[in-house]
């Protein structure tokens, strides 16, 4: 058989394929071993020669070596052109961008603008103090065409009075109406429903490494933890389009 530059490099190709294969199989080894509920989204080669790049469900990333033997945990920075860039960061954003988008409107609670320009996706908990103050600005951030849309986070967990009170407003029949009230720390009825995403939501937060509410995550997968005034929030959300 004559060997062409072609079929040399088909060769090649499969070589590296079977390479890229083996090395993620290896890390995922490792990984399930560490901690075997860990969640991996993708295993793919870092800008690095030799490590591997490792995103996690929610968006955050590790690093490993091929044989799955090392692992490092922190921020891949590129200066090129006189110019940083944080490539973890970067990644991190943009899967936290594809997890949100995933959600649909009618898991969240949603206070739509009537002009809207842009829209900010909140983790938030009832009975949080500044989760109520943003809450206030809420007819704000829609004025100035900030779409608020609301995921579940129990900051406390899930047996908590918190989780209890996100439960009545997710399964209300008026779930905007249900969170002005337990916002404003006023009486809400009680309510609980098969189809609540509380769980799910609160398990999503931890993933993306939220910690406390509210936690606001922008268009471009930006992650503001705390309060913001309307005016600096709504800038951010319209710079982040």
């Amino acid at each position: 058989m004559r060997v062409t530059p072609f079929l040399i490099a088909l060769i090649m190709g499969c070589s590296a394929f079977a390479q890229a294969d083996d090395s993620e199989q290896a890390i995922r080894k490792t990984l399930q071993a560490l901690q075997p509920d860990m969640a991996v989204e993708s295993v793919s080669k870092s800008p690095i020669a030799g490590l591997y790049q490792v995103a996690l469900r929610g968006g955050r990333q590790i690093y490993a070596t091929a044989d799955g033997q090392y692992l490092l945990q922190g921020y891949l920075y590129q200066y090129k052109e006189g110019q940083v860039a944080n490539l973890t960061e970067q990644a991190q954003a943009a899967s936290v961008v594809k997890t949100i988008a995933a959600i649909p409107d009618q898991d969240m609670v949603v206070f739509a603008s009537k002009s809207p320009k842009a829209s900010i996706t909140v983790f938030t908990d009832a009975d949080c103090p500044y989760c109520q103050k943003l809450h206030e600005d809420v007819a704000e951030l829609n004025k100035r065409g900030v779409s608020v849309r609301y995921l579940a986070f129990p900051r406390q967990g899930l047996s908590s009075p918190g989780a209890d009170t996100l439960q009545s407003v997710w399964c209300a029949k008026d779930r905007q109406k249900a969170m002005d009230l337990a916002k404003a720390r006023k009486e809400l009825d009680k309510a609980t429903c098969n189809s609540s995403p509380v769980a799910k939501q609160y398990a999503l937060g931890q993933a993306i490494g939220i910690q406390g509410t509210p936690a606001i995550i922008l268009a471009n997968g930006q992650v503001i933890p705390g309060y913001q005034p309307a005016a600096i929030l709504a800038d951010q959300a319209l710079k982040a389009r």
